[in-house]
């Protein structure tokens, strides 16, 4: 019978030292951010994943879908490193140019519609969110006019990721 005690106890404080932590807290007592490192090879992942959820919330607003386009992708990579350059989040390049100059530059045909851009350690699918939470960028998504999108990221060494999503039609 002690032996078995002793196998039990045993056993209980083993799993006991299996406990989970939580997440670590911040003095606010929130959550702080975690580090969302993107790797060279989910680039493409990224991108689909975020003209997926897109699309998903364009059909449930009973907007016609966006296809990815790489001339306004090539103009969302040129300000999202140029926003890590200049360390601010803002839609005027370090040259002064508008979104409608490098969508311009980018040889994009159409229209450029809109531009969200965000600063933050989350990633694409919470920035996402934190866009749709705000009726200027969700206007952006959700814009009818809209068939095109270009959507790229700059991540720094110290693992903050600079978006930039840019509509067009």
């Amino acid at each position: 019978m002690s032996r078995l005690l002793i196998l039990a106890f045993t056993a209980l404080f083993a799993l006991s030292a299996c406990e989970t932590p939580g997440p670590k807290l911040g003095p606010d007592g929130k959550p702080l951010p975690h580090v969302y490192r993107i790797t060279a090879g989910s680039k493409s992942k990224i991108e689909l994943r975020m003209v997926d959820a897109v699309n998903t919330l364009r059909d449930a607003a009973g907007v016609p879908p966006v296809s990815l386009n790489a001339q306004l992708t090539a103009a969302a990579a040129t300000h999202s490193r140029d926003m890590s350059v200049q360390n601010r989040p803002w839609h005027f390049g370090s040259d002064g140019s508008s979104p409608l100059d490098r969508v311009k530059r980018s040889g994009y045909p159409g229209m450029m519609l809109g531009e969200n851009i965000s600063e933050t350690y989350e990633t694409e699918l919470e920035t996402l969110s934190a866009w749709m939470a705000k009726a200027d960028t969700r206007a952006v998504i959700l814009d009818p006019n809209a068939k095109d999108m270009g959507f790229a990221w700059h991540q720094d060494k110290n693992g903050k990721i600079w978006w930039t999503m840019v509509t067009g039609g």
